[in-house]
């Protein structure tokens, strides 16, 4: 499986001391460049630098040979690079938050997951309890979705749990 990291999901799995869930559930992580150069600017969390000073295995960084993607102004350098490489390399997957870069990626036929849905899934194969990790994001700088959306996402984790 190809998966493409755009800079948020794999940052606040670092911060939540989550990240390894990402290889149980999509394999191998390719970072882009750009990715890799925010999570190492100086105002990021120190173990956000230090983990991409010396990421795991399962990481690989990449750039994308081409980024002249005319649709895609306005999005950040990573998010651009992100998609780019995601189309380069038929990616199975996208990790992505912004919503612009999510409009724009599933525009282009990505399949996009947030770092919510990351949880999620992580959640039905029981490598997390989904409601815990869910209170340390909304402690973390994180922007939550709306009510509404968190509520949808802690519905059907309730209704996970009773059919067990």
């Amino acid at each position: 499986m190809i998966t493409i990291s755009d800079t948020t999901p794999i940052h606040y799995l670092i911060i939540l001391e989550r990240a390894e869930i990402l290889p149980k559930i999509f394999g191998e992580i390719i970072i882009p460049e750009a990715v890799a150069e925010e999570m190492m600017h100086p105002k990021a969390p120190p173990e956000v630098r230090n983990w991409i000073a010396s990421p795991p295995e399962w990481v690989h960084i990449r750039s994308p040979r081409n980024i002249y993607l005319p649709t895609l102004k306005g999005l950040g350098k990573g998010e651009i690079a992100a998609i780019a490489l995601a189309i380069e390399e038929q990616a199975d997957a996208v990790l992505m938050d912004d919503r612009e870069a999510i409009r724009e990626g599933k525009s282009l036929n990505l399949n996009i997951f947030t770092t919510l849905s990351v949880l999620e899934i992580a959640a039905i194969q029981n490598l997390l309890n989904f409601e815990e990790v869910l209170e340390e994001l909304s402690e973390t700088s994180f922007r939550m979705p709306p009510d509404e959306i968190k509520k949808e996402y802690l519905r059907r984790e309730s209704e996970r749990r009773s059919l067990q």
